[in-house]
């Protein structure tokens, strides 16, 4: 296969992703200030699958898409109202948060163990920035922004990474011996 259509094969993959990240985004579990949402999962899952550089395409192109009024985001919302708004900072930290997980993957290796780790690093990289951002366009205090937009999704954070670790090394796996993926 050709480097060019090995390129174009990883970019519609990650078109695919960024699709899946819109998909999952609508499974929500409402609260206050911040809801709970398949979207993190979800970007664990492509930069599980797809390494540092096409994750990290894929998150882009999924905030592109809700940036220009695809709703693509939490509640089928989208627009630079969202990304601006007080959950802005949990759909930016997306991007350091893919490109950590991939990175870290491909300096270790695609394994369980290793994929873990990155998607709980990548768990605390989304928090803290979607945290800092809450602080500040919400203007609370930090100890109110810290329990509105980090402590009630810890619990489910540590499921995801797990979730997105085992099915992410499973499909990953199952693409790459298909030659569905570009290793």
């Amino acid at each position: 296969m050709t480097d060019s259509s090995s390129r174009l094969k990883m970019m519609i993959v990650s078109a695919l992703f960024a699709a899946i990240i819109g998909i999952m985004a609508q499974l929500t579990i409402p609260l206050p200030l911040v809801p709970i949402t398949g979207q993190t999962l979800a970007v664990g899952l492509a930069a599980t699958i797809l390494g540092s550089r096409y994750g990290t395409i894929s998150v882009l192109v999924y905030l592109m898409m809700g940036a220009v009024g695809i709703p693509v985001f939490s509640g089928m919302s989208s627009g630079l109202g969202v990304i601006f708004g007080p959950t802005g900072g949990f759909l930016i930290g997306f991007i350091p948060a893919a490109f950590i997980t991939g990175y870290y993957m491909e300096r270790t290796s695609f394994t369980l163990p290793q994929a873990l780790v990155a998607n709980i690093i990548a768990m605390f990289v989304t928090l803290i920035f979607g945290t800092v951002w809450l602080k500040f366009v919400a203007e609370l205090s930090w100890t109110a922004a810290f329990m509105a937009g980090f402590v009630p999704f810890l619990i489910g954070g540590f499921i995801k990474a797990f979730l997105a670790a085992w099915a992410g090394i499973l499909v990953r796996g199952r693409l790459l011996a298909n030659r569905l993926l570009i290793a």
